[in-house]
């Protein structure tokens, strides 16, 4: 049988040990220093924390949590960074959580229909020993949640959970589906598609679709339901429905989606608005502004604070209710949608 030699210039893990003896100084002062507890002199401080630099130690967090019982450690489960509106999520709960002290260890899913890589990337991020995980995607379902929110705390950033037992700060996309719609109806538009995505994949999306065609029914419109999947769906079928006169305006659940629209109708030859008005929701594709979108702004910073600061208090056991909270839009009228073309 073949042997494993280990490679004799292997290098070892520095420990606090190795920082002690390089400052002159005792591990227990090591230690005291990197958690900033008890008591040590400004040139004690400046000694060990030379040594660190000069050795590149870096503190095993993990463990520093567990000896000190105080665990600030949080996991994230991410939707797919690469979208703009989960892109500047990631960004924002860094830097909340930066100020509150967490530290958040993140996973990120992208294609992934039945879930399973998002559980499995929960049961990891557990098994690393966090305190609490938030979780940032639109596609697991809260019957697939309810067990891992009886081992630890668990909250909901970014969608409506209409489970009890699961903590959320979402956006409150009825209200933002409602805006958008009553804008378009508005500009008189009575012959609208809208594009609506599967609760499956995304329930942000579906009810925000699913509240745009509602309340343009309920204002008299002709509504169009188109079952959208990829990031390209729907955007042939709209153009079709514009070119046969029985749409003069196509809504949106996302701004990339209301992207794909625009190209399909400038490709067939469309102007936008003057042949056919288009909106989208989320506000915060780069460039949104330049392009004069119709869209509406989902407060993102503003739910990464609020994700953040109630983790914070139900990992220290403070939070003794279930948290639901819901964040309004605003809308951002653009040069997309104008008055209803005469038919």
């Amino acid at each position: 049988m073949e042997s494993i030699v280990e490679p004799e210039n292997k290098p070892r893990e520095l420990t606090m040990v190795d920082v002690a003896k390089a400052a002159g100084v005792s591990r227990a002062t090591v230690s005291r220093v990197l958690q900033d507890r008890g008591r040590f002199s400004p040139q004690t401080r400046a000694l060990v924390l030379d040594a660190v630099d000069r050795l590149g130690y870096v503190p095993n967090v993990m463990a520093s949590d567990l000896a000190s019982r105080k665990n600030n450690t949080v996991g994230l489960l991410l939707r797919d960074a690469a979208n703009p509106a989960y892109g500047l999520l990631f960004t924002e709960l860094q830097n909340a959580a930066h100020q509150a002290g967490i530290t958040l260890i993140s996973m990120t899913i992208t294609d992934d229909p039945t879930s399973v890589r998002q559980l499995d990337s929960l049961n990891r991020l557990i098994g690393m020993r966090v305190a609490g995980l938030i979780v940032a995607t639109g596609s697991v379902a809260a019957s697939q949640l309810a067990p891992f929110s009886q081992r630890l705390p668990i909250l909901r950033a970014g969608r409506p959970e209409p489970a009890a037992a699961i903590h959320a700060v979402s956006y409150a996309e009825e209200n933002n589906g409602r805006k958008l719609a009553e804008h378009v109806v508005g500009y008189r538009h009575r012959k609208v598609a809208v594009l609506i995505t599967p609760e499956e994949q995304s329930y942000p999306e579906y009810i925000r679709g699913a509240t745009m065609a509602k309340v343009l029914e309920e204002s008299g419109a002709t509504v169009t339901r188109l079952p959208v999947s990829g990031p390209e769906d729907g955007a042939a079928d709209a153009t079709a429905l514009v070119t046969a006169g029985k749409a003069t305006a196509v809504m949106c659940p996302t701004d990339r989606r209301q992207l794909a629209v625009m190209r399909a109708m400038k490709a067939a030859g469309l102007s936008v608005p003057a042949d056919v008005s288009v909106s989208g929701c989320d506000g915060v594709l780069p460039g949104s502004d330049l392009l004069d979108l119709t869209t509406l702004r989902i407060p993102v910073e503003r739910l990464a604070q609020r994700s953040i600061q109630n983790m914070a208090q139900l990992i220290a056991g403070e939070q003794p209710g279930l948290i639901h909270e819901q964040l309004d839009g605003a809308l951002v009228p653009g040069g997309t949608v104008g008055t209803a073309p005469l038919v």
